[in-house]
Formats: structure tokens, sequence, C-alpha cells
């Protein structure tokens, strides 16, 4: 059975391939896996038929057989555990590859959304101006130490895995800030990443979604 996921019908980040479906249609593209999309208005992520697939009415869910799952980590997570291509088949470094799947989730990417807040939700709050100084402080601390951890290497752990996907979808939320460009090796981290053929299949499945044209 082909799985089923939904997206937003109107790209809030014009087409940039920052929503979360991103990371599961990457996923799938990795493990060479058919899917089919259904777009949701914002309207409609609130109403009782997809609550009752995603509790908290957002994107993306992903239904398969039955199975209905949410939460972009939990689903790319499924992917990389039933299909090959986005963990390792030695023990360990499955384990190491699950590990930096978890750092991408709840280390690096809670002060990076929490800037993106500061900026856009919370810039007409008298203390935005004293917040977002520290809030970036914060951020270029986990920059500097993944800077160090991934050093010349191509990828965090030996081959591509789901923890540089989730790791780099992470990251590329911070290029509009300009902050990436302070690390060169984690700029060119995430531009490899966005060479893969999968990458680019993904980025124009979810760009085709704003610009109303196919995928060319």
């Amino acid at each position: 059975m082909i799985p089923t996921i939904t997206a937003f019908d109107s790209s809030p980040d014009r087409g940039q391939g920052l929503a979360r479906d991103m990371r599961v249609r990457w996923a799938l593209e990795e493990a060479g896996q058919p899917y089919e999309v259904r777009l949701l208005s914002f309207k409609a992520m609130k109403e009782p038929a997809h609550r009752a697939l995603h509790p908290f009415g957002q994107i993306p869910t992903y239904e398969e057989d039955g199975l209905v799952l949410f939460e972009s980590g939990a689903i790319v997570f499924h992917i990389a555990q039933h299909h090959a291509g986005l963990l390792p088949d030695e023990p360990h470094a499955r384990a190491r590859a699950i590990a930096w799947m978890f750092a991408a989730l709840n280390t690096m990417e809670p002060p990076i959304l929490e800037l993106q807040t500061a900026k856009f939700a919370e810039s007409d709050k008298p203390w935005t101006a004293e917040r977002l100084p520290l809030i970036k402080e914060r951020i270029r601390y986990r920059l500097g130490e993944l800077a160090v951890r991934l050093g010349d290497a191509d990828w965090l752990d030996g081959a591509f895995s789901v923890g540089d996907l989730m790791m780099v979808h992470t990251l590329q939320r911070l290029k509009p800030s300009g902050m990436l460009g302070e690390y060169p090796n984690l700029a060119a981290y995430v531009a490899r990443a966005e060479a893969r053929p999968a990458f680019k299949r993904a980025f124009a499945a979810q760009l085709a979604v704003f610009t109303g044209q196919p995928p060319g």
C-alpha cells in the first residue's frame, strides 16, 4: 500500500522547503518509496477529521495500511526502520544514527525555533530586542559544538543517514539569519545534503505546491 502524507495546501514558507512534510518527503525519496500527498488548508487542519489523525491539528501525518502516525520525527524514524537507505545495518552505527536524529530534534532545533518565534511571532513585544541576542548566543554555542564534531567529514557518522537528514533540515532554518555561514563546514554540510538527488526531488515536490506547477 502506498502511504499518504499530509501537507499545507498553501506553503507558509513560500516553497523554501522548511515545512516539516519536507522531512518525510525526503526520507521517502531516499528510501525509493512512492507516496501520495493530501493537501490541507489551515482551516481543515483544525477540523475533527484531521484532528483524528493529528491531535494537535498540525502536519504532517502519515497513513499506511491502517497505521496512522503524527510528528515528523516519528514518521521519519518509522520510514528509516522499515526501508533500506537511512539506517546502517551495523547495530552500533545504527544506534548512533538514531542518536543524531534525536540530537537534531532535541538539542539543535529548540533554540532555532525560538529564534523564529522571536523574529516573526513576537517581534512587536517589548522584550524581543533583549531576548534575541541571548537566543543567538545559545544557537552559536550549539553550532560551534556541532562544527567541531563534524570537522572535515562529509556526514556526522560515516555514511549519510537519518541523523544527517534531520540535522540538515533543522539547520536549513538558519539560512535567512546568516548564522549558518559563520561555520563554513556546516554550510558545506548542508549544501552537500541539498545536492542529493532525493533531496532535490522532495524539494521540487514541495515547491510545486507553492508555484502550482508540477515538478519538472
